[in-house]
């Protein structure tokens, strides 16, 4: 069924995030204010596979859930680029490698209950080496590891990131690594 949504106003709004009160009603239901994240930005993120098969990671620490986990490069998409070139500058930033020959690997809504945002994974077959990452802040350390340690990874519960979860285990659910 259909909810109905008769208008929204905002409580919150700046450059990351807006927070609205959506006026909705459901079918043969009741009507009453939801709670609604937008997002102005999409986010991406790059599985990036090297020639011998081993996939870039992170290991960072997140202040938030005050946790520490791997994860793929990532971030938002900058009002004058296009989804791909986020991509390939996120990677670059963080990482200090150019991915290669990318393909948009999934498309979703990490919240879709609560926000409109959209994470956007691509994979890259390739790297080239630009530097050392522009951006020393984002991890602790950079590897490239094996897909059997991604494996490993995502069982301990090192992967807690949802972008990073759900990209990677999409791409091994599909043979992509």
């Amino acid at each position: 069924m259909q909810w109905t949504v008769h208008g929204e106003r905002a409580i919150y709004e700046s450059p990351w995030l807006r927070l609205a009160l959506a006026d909705v009603e459901i079918p043969e239901g009741p009507r009453f204010d939801h709670h609604v994240v937008r997002m102005p930005r999409p986010a991406v993120g790059t599985i990036v596979v090297d020639a011998e098969g081993r996939v870039l990671l992170l290991w960072r620490h997140r202040f938030i859930t005050d946790t520490w986990g791997w994860e793929i490069p990532a971030g938002g998409v900058d009002p004058i680029e296009g989804i791909e070139a986020a991509a390939i500058r996120e990677t670059v930033e963080e990482t200090g490698w150019r991915p290669q020959d990318l393909e948009l690997l999934v498309s979703f809504h990490p919240t879709n209950g609560l926000s409109d945002q959209t994470f956007n994974v691509f994979l890259a077959r390739g790297a080239e080496l630009t530097g050392d990452p522009l951006d020393r802040a984002e991890s602790e350390r950079i590897e490239w590891v094996s897909v059997a340690d991604v494996r490993r990874f995502l069982r301990a519960g090192e992967v807690q990131d949802g972008l990073s979860l759900a990209g990677l285990t999409y791409a091994l659910a599909f043979d992509a690594l």
